[in-house]
């Protein structure tokens, strides 16, 4: 085997060998020319799941919603800009800690800097977004005994403390179509991957929780405390059982997976905490902070503002503390060393707990209450719809902008539904194709919740959706601006006009008929009460569906005023 093609052939078999080896299981191939010889090797492996995609912006964020599960899926582009629109992913993986396998396809070194076409400078091209960043050059012979290392170390760095995206460059010369030869031999068990799978790198100075961790842990007993649990908090079930342990509450984000209809759980934490005198009431001496924080800022200035102990608890040892005031983090998962505790601690007294348990009550009576007086659609209405519609075991996509909000903010609780969003870097960019992502990889059905901003935003998802084995229905709340916009102190401070140019926004797409373009069926719920029936029935039928809710912004912007005046009226009710 000498042929250059041939050599470039056997090399990307390698790479894709060892990559499923470590646990890949899907591929999203953007078409290209440079690109070829790993599309062919991607193509020609059974065990993997290929998809194409049209747009390498689009492809790359449903990459990053089939990595979600935890397995690094491959993204791979052409050479020049191709490579480029892959950034928004990368950098979305980076902050939200998804394991991704970037591959770029490049020019070799003869082509660079002489104005060949489609030619970039791709090294380090997504900065300090990666965890790792490796350009073998154009592949040879004389590096055959290193191609399965190269493909091992990228596996593992992707799946590493924390996890991310990791950039391959490869550089491919012509011919590119070639025959892969034999492989190099693949090593068993050892370092590189012990029985079988990926080995995880650790970080300087992290190391799992310690019997001092547990006992300071313990010495909250007695704390009139609350649990603040946000998305890698751990197991739902031992966090409830440690908080009815301590009696305290759990303040559960959505996506935490903790808002289970028990005693123990606060959904509606963000509509109690702006009731003045019940925010102070409830002033915790202890804050135990669980994951991922969560979107509200009514509930991040609270805790900010309360003066009490924080301490994080995160499974990967994240730094969050934006107003740099925790006391302790903690890492790794409580469910190892938190159960044998529980029976030691000592609760606080009962009327902390019932307190909240009260107010929580009260929030979700209000919203019920409130609602049931609008028969058209609301943006609340419709997140609190969307959610009790799903059946158990889907996945709910949420947009960052207002629909994270509404869900996070109106969303009762439930059991068995898996929320997820990109909160890693809170844009809006990407949201359908991450949803096509996890709609690929889920084994129930994928609902996603819109804005009309994001939806077109993300327009080149729905490319081929319809040929696509995804069970998965896109609800679009369409106000025709950015509704978000309209909550902002910019909305009373500026003129309407100036306001609508260049904040409000109005696009005048039709929404429903762009889906009907890409052959998506539309239904366009008229009453609220259409709404999840409209979702219900979809997700009873083969294939995506569109499902188009027409709100408006400046009504949407009264009814969370409306929702929020009834909490108060009912908090201040109570004894």
């Amino acid at each position: 085997m000498s042929d250059t093609a041939d050599v470039a052939a056997t090399f990307c078999a390698t790479l894709v060998d060892e990559w499923v080896r470590g646990g890949v299981l899907d591929a999203v191939v953007c078409p290209g020319s440079r690109s070829t010889p790993m599309a062919l090797a991607l193509a020609d492996e059974p065990r993997l799941r290929v998809h194409v995609h049209h747009d390498e912006r689009s492809a790359g964020f449903m990459a990053l919603g089939l990595s979600m599960r935890g397995s690094p899926a491959v993204v791979l582009t052409t050479s020049g800009t191709a490579a480029v629109e892959l950034h928004p992913a990368v950098v979305e993986a980076h902050h939200a800690r998804v394991p991704l396998l970037v591959v770029t396809a490049d020019r070799p070194p003869e082509l660079q800097d002489v104005g060949a076409p489609q030619t970039i400078d791709q090294t380090h091209l997504f900065g300090r977004a990666v965890r790792w960043f490796v350009a073998p050059g154009v592949p040879d012979l004389a590096s055959r005994s290193a191609w399965r290392s190269l493909g091992a170390r990228a596996v593992s760095a992707a799946n590493g403390v924390p996890p991310g995206p990791v950039h391959l460059n490869l550089a491919f010369r012509e011919p590119l179509v070639g025959t892969a030869g034999e492989r190099p031999p693949a090593r068993g068990v050892g370092p590189g991957w012990p029985e079988g799978r990926p080995w995880t790198m650790t970080a300087p100075g992290l190391a799992p929780p310690t019997s001092d961790d547990a006992f300071r842990i313990q010495e909250l007993s007695g704390a009139a405390g609350v649990i603040v649990a946000g998305m890698r908090c751990g197991a739902a079930d031992r966090i409830h059982r440690l908080a009815a342990a301590l009696g305290w509450p759990v303040l559960a984000d959505p996506r935490s997976g903790c808002r289970t209809p028990t005693g123990t759980t606060v959904a509606a934490a963000d509509a109690i905490l702006r009731h003045r005198d019940t925010a102070e009431r409830l002033g915790p001496e202890v804050v135990l902070r669980m994951g991922e924080p969560p979107a509200s800022r009514v509930l991040n200035t609270w805790i900010a503002d309360s003066g009490a102990t924080e301490v994080l608890v995160h499974e990967q040892g994240a730094w969050i503390d934006p107003d740099r005031r925790l006391d302790r983090i903690v890492v790794g998962q409580p469910s190892e060393w938190w159960d044998p505790l529980i029976a030691g601690v000592t609760p606080a007294d009962p009327t902390w707990l019932d307190g909240w348990q009260q107010a929580e009550a009260a929030a979700q009576q209000a919203f019920d209450d409130v609602l049931a007086l609008h028969p058209e659609p609301t943006e609340p209405g419709v997140a609190r719809s969307v959610l009790a519609a799903l059946p158990d075991h889907a996945r709910l996509v949420v947009a960052s902008s207002m629909p994270i909000r509404d869900i996070e903010w109106y969303g009762a609780p439930r059991s068995g539904v898996w929320v997820e969003a990109n909160r890693g870097a809170n844009g809006i960019d990407g949201v359908l194709s991450t949803a096509v992502g996890v709609a690929l990889s889920a084994a129930g059905p994928t609902v996603a919740l819109v804005g009309d901003l994001a939806f077109l935003h993300d327009s080149g998802a729905l490319v081929g959706l319809v040929r696509r084995p995804a069970e998965l229905t896109i609800v679009v709340v369409d106000n025709d601006g950015g509704g978000i916009f309209s909550f902002l102190p910019q909305h009373d401070l500026l003129p309407s006009e100036r306001f609508e140019q260049v904040l409000g926004t109005p696009h005048g797409v039709d929404i429903g008929a762009l889906g009907e373009a890409h052959r998506l069926r539309v239904t366009r719920p008229k009453l609220a009460t259409d709404v999840g029936e409209a979702v219900t029935a979809a997700l009873g039928r083969p294939g995506p569906e569109l499902v188009h809710v027409r709100t408006d912004r400046t009504s949407n912007v009264e009814v969370h005023d409306e929702l929020h005046a009834a909490v108060a009226e009912a908090l201040g009710r109570l004894p």
